[in-house]
């Protein structure tokens, strides 16, 4: 029990816990983005089960921790470039999610007005539910994998003790959990940040495959731009807001 007094493990805890939530700003969006097209009493059943199957994934990369740097090595070559297990995730996970990411600004900008009239039957209504609930689940579950998989290779590099990295993963779902609901409440209510949102995820998406082919692409540029385009967008809600409030009260006079 002495560790327990040991500040150098509260520091490096305390470290990698924020580099966890940090690193998991693109999942928290991504499972927000596809939570959203629930209805809302399945939202935080989805939500608990994605960021649960983010805190597994992690657990169990931490718990074969051999294997995951094992994932380093080059399995063969493409034009004398050596490609990896890793690589083989990250390639997978980056285009998986240039598609889906590209998909559902489609669907947000182009297909709205092309939906057919909903199904009326009960039967026929739950069992569509059903689909979409576990694909939704099974899409999270996916690009956790390629997160964790990042995560894990970043909180090897930064700490040697693997208690200290499995409760920094467990405090950063436990964060990632609570913010979760309100982040995608906010997505769902301003369709102008759901398209930032898609359009960071493209980037991410970008970055992943990149990083697949060797091209190192730092994250802090991807926040820092996604970063400046929600503060110009959080101008325009708030000049929205005022001018919908300006009309309300020329109405009422």
């Amino acid at each position: 029990m002495e560790f327990l007094f040991d500040p150098n493990l509260w520091i490096a805890f305390a470290m990698l816990t924020a580099l966890e939530i940090v690193l998991g700003v693109d999942n928290i969006i991504f499972i927000s983005i596809l939570v959203g097209r629930l209805p809302p009493e399945l939202r935080d059943k989805a939500r608990r089960m994605g960021l649960g199957f983010a805190m597994l994934s992690r657990l169990m990369l931490l718990f074969s921790l051999s294997w995951v740097m094992g994932l380093k090595a080059d399995l063969f070559e493409v034009l004398g470039q050596g490609i990896s297990g890793r690589d083989l995730v990250l390639l997978g996970g980056g285009l998986f999610l240039l598609y889906k990411a590209s998909h559902e600004i489609f669907v947000e900008v182009e297909a709205r007005e092309q939906d057919h009239a909903p199904d009326t039957d009960p039967a026929v209504v739950k069992a569509a539910g059903a689909r979409l609930f576990w694909g939704i689940i099974g899409q999270i579950a996916v690009i956790d994998i390629v997160f964790s998989l990042d995560s894990v290779i970043t909180a090897v590099g930064m700490v040697d003790h693997l208690g200290v990295m499995i409760a920094a993963v467990i405090a950063s779902v436990g964060v990632m959990l609570f913010a979760a609901k309100p982040i995608g409440e906010f997505v769902d209510r301003h369709p102008s940040v759901k398209v930032l949102a898609l359009a960071f995820l493209v980037m991410v998406g970008m970055a992943l495959t990149a990083e697949a082919l060797d091209v190192h692409v730092p994250k802090g540029y991807i926040y820092a731009a996604m970063a400046f385009s929600l503060a110009v967008e959080a101008l325009n809600i708030r000049s929205r807001a005022k001018r919908m409030a300006l009309k309300a009260q020329a109405q009422q006079a």
